[in-house]
């Protein structure tokens, strides 16, 4: 009769391993992502101190990240809501 517990216990191993080096992965993709964010505040700060308004920044770079049709599309439908608002 074979013995089955060691493969089995073999095959725990590798998956432990296995676990453990994902979870390393993780951990120093979120410590990079925290320093990312870190520089990110410095760069704001920055620009506040030479004078720019970060939130009107953070707008401007969520717009650069989106199609141009969308952005018309919207600003139309809000100047539309606004005129009816009277808000011109």
């Amino acid at each position: 009769m074979m013995d089955d517990s060691a493969p089995q216990s073999d095959s725990y191993r590798v998956t432990a391993d296995e676990l453990r080096q994902f979870i390393e992965r993780i951990e120093r993709l979120e410590a990079e992502k925290k320093d990312i964010a870190d520089q990110q505040k410095e760069v704001m700060a920055e620009a506040k101190g030479r004078g720019y308004d970060t939130k009107i920044l953070r707008k401007v770079v969520a717009l650069r990240k989106r199609e141009p049709d969308d952005i018309a599309e919207e600003e139309a439908v809000l100047e539309m809501y606004k005129e009816a608002l009277g808000m011109r």
